[in-house]
């Protein structure tokens, strides 16, 4: 896969909440009684013998990440979420382009409505994002590489469309 550039529509997306993953295989999360409704107690059906559960497909780390990114930088999330989401000057230019509500619009929410990305070399994923929010469509840019502990930290990010007129104390 490497070296090849990849696509993924909005039609076929699973919805999911921000940064949430999928239980692990094998196990399903339990709802206690009295939270969240106060229904009974669920636990998952047993399999039936010699049958295996097929595992919940994981989603891409490019998924996941502009999901995160779109939430910061429309002010869904607070920027201090992506701490641990980053590696050297991303988190600054996330603040940066956070605090000057480049993605923050009035009535309508912003959606990730397409993400691309490109593998460099293993380890590293350069990714896009089209951003729609009503009949506007920005770009979102990111890159993602893959630390020693395999996690993956976003280490770039831009936005690309309709610029804003500065104000004369940014610089």
């Amino acid at each position: 896969m490497t070296g090849r550039f990849r696509s993924r529509g909005a039609p076929g997306r699973p919805g999911r909440p921000l940064g949430g993953f999928p239980a692990p295989p094998g196990r399903a999360f339990r709802i206690r009684a009295g939270a969240r409704g106060g229904g009974p107690r669920t636990t998952p059906a047993p399999c039936p013998r010699g049958t295996l559960r097929s595992p919940a497909p994981r989603p891409r780390p490019t998924d996941l990440f502009a999901d995160l990114l779109l939430a910061v930088l429309s002010g869904q999330r607070p920027v201090h979420c992506m701490l641990r989401h980053t590696a050297g000057r991303a988190y600054d230019e996330l603040a940066w382009l956070a605090e000057h509500g480049r993605l923050r619009t009035r009535g309508t929410r912003p959606v990730v409505r397409d993400i691309g990305y490109y593998v460099p070399r293993p380890g590293a994923i350069e990714a896009f994002a089209r951003i729609g929010a009503g009949d506007r469509t920005r770009a979102m840019a990111f890159r993602l590489e893959q630390g020693p502990d395999l996690r993956w930290r976003c280490t770039a990010v831009e936005l690309g469309g309709p610029r804003m007129p500065r104000a004369a104390d940014d610089g």
